[in-house]
């Protein structure tokens, strides 16, 4: 299968990843789950490998840990129910609630370092408002954000899903689990819900945003999930969309 994405492994992108990540505050522990008969798993644990080697050492040891997974290692497989990974590759922090299913490629580094940073840093970013809320929220939330490598602004949409989840986990609610999802690697998940561009976001297998929501709307909508009160009609979103 031919590559659908750019890999920049260059020394010049190393550089530039190496001065970013100098600044990290804390290590993080990244899980990558690999498998067989997977086009991008190769490339998916390279990538990984660059960003670990490009993180700084502190203590003896990189600040980046990279954690491999491979399904045909019978002794791998307890982890791979333990974060409930059915796809390969798939890429995961704090626990799994934070994940790419698919290789975190092309436009998609962006909300990689970003996560990583923010996960380093232990703030999400997010409005005290909108902490607040995820602070209280009881029941059970899967958000699916489609992406496809070249949509220059899926990362944003990727970012505000994982700091939600994030945010919510930090502060022993970890009621949310944030999926981006690589289209053309997961066609099925596209097309259930009828994407024709991207990004688009599903709640709770509801197709809710096309684009980039704003985070007082997406919010309301989180909060509408666990109530069970999510609606059919979509959200307000800002910026463009990406066809697929």
């Amino acid at each position: 299968m031919a590559r659908f994405y750019i890999l920049d492994l260059s020394d010049e992108f190393k550089r530039d990843l190496e001065d970013t990540l100098a600044t990290m505050v804390n290590s993080v522990d990244v899980d990558v789950f690999i498998g067989s008969l997977c086009d991008a798993c190769s490339d998916t644990v390279a990538l990984l490998k660059f960003f670990r080697d490009a993180s700084p050492i502190r203590g003896g040891s990189r600040m980046l840990n990279v954690r491999i997974y491979d399904y045909e290692n019978k002794s791998h497989r307890e982890e791979f129910l333990i974060q409930n990974v059915r796809r390969v590759p798939t890429v995961s922090f704090i626990k799994g609630y934070v994940r790419w299913t698919g290789i975190p490629a092309g436009e998609e580094i962006r909300a990689l370092v970003e996560t990583i940073m923010r996960i380093s840093e232990n703030e999400s970013g997010l409005e005290e408002e909108t902490k607040n809320i995820l602070r209280t929220l009881k029941g059970k939330v899967h958000i699916e954000t489609i992406v496809t490598p070249s949509c220059p602004y899926c990362p944003y949409a990727v970012l505000l899903a994982h700091m939600m989840a994030y945010e919510a986990y930090k502060q022993g609610n970890p009621i949310i689990l944030s999926e981006a999802v690589e289209a053309y690697e997961n066609p099925d998940v596209a097309d259930k819900y009828g994407v024709m561009s991207v990004p688009a976001i599903a709640i709770n297998g509801r197709l809710v945003f096309v684009g980039v929501p704003y985070e007082e709307d997406f919010i309301e909508y989180i909060k509408a999930a666990t109530e069970g009160k999510l609606g059919r009609g979509k959200g307000r979103t800002h910026g463009e969309v990406s066809g697929i």
